[in-house]
């Protein structure tokens, strides 16, 4: 068996995946959230695992005439899966929602990976930045400009 150098991109992707993931799950382990660095670096890397090999599964011509590849079904496939994920994170009680930016960070982040697996590599990177950015600069407005704690600190 021999090492073939374009096997290493692939495993690149999925580290950049992975730490761009575990960069915004960071943010939400500072904050206490049950999901957090492992479950985001996770998202992140799952959504770029299935979007690679969709992609690359999609590029091979050989395979064309056995089957049929088509990555955006797979995109959408994996949206609606962190979407039924993140639905599982928001709960209701006491007249208060929680768990809604949790979930929305969570969808995003799957996004992350899916830039990452079609080779979008600075806009996946800009992403994760904005991300955090959101994250926690948005909660600091919030708690100067509203005078309260936001929804996460209570």
């Amino acid at each position: 068996m021999s090492f073939d150098i374009f096997q290493l991109q692939p495993f690149l992707q999925l580290l950049l995946a992975a730490f761009l993931g575990a960069l915004i799950g960071l943010e939400r382990e500072y904050k206490r959230k049950e999901a957090g660095l492992k479950t985001f670096a996770l998202v992140s890397f799952g959504a770029c695992f299935f979007t690679t090999v969709a992609v690359y599964l999609s590029s091979q011509s050989h395979l064309a005439s056995v089957i049929r590849i088509d990555p955006t079904r797979v995109i959408q496939a994996v949206a609606i899966g962190i979407g039924f994920i993140g639905s599982g994170l928001i709960i209701h009680q006491r007249g208060q929602i929680e768990g809604l930016t949790t979930a929305a960070a969570l969808w995003a982040v799957a996004a992350i990976g899916i830039g990452v697996g079609v080779k979008l590599y600075f806009l996946a990177i800009l992403g994760a930045f904005l991300v955090v950015g959101i994250l926690a600069g948005f909660r600091l407005i919030e708690e100067r400009l509203f005078h309260k704690k936001s929804e996460e600190d209570e």
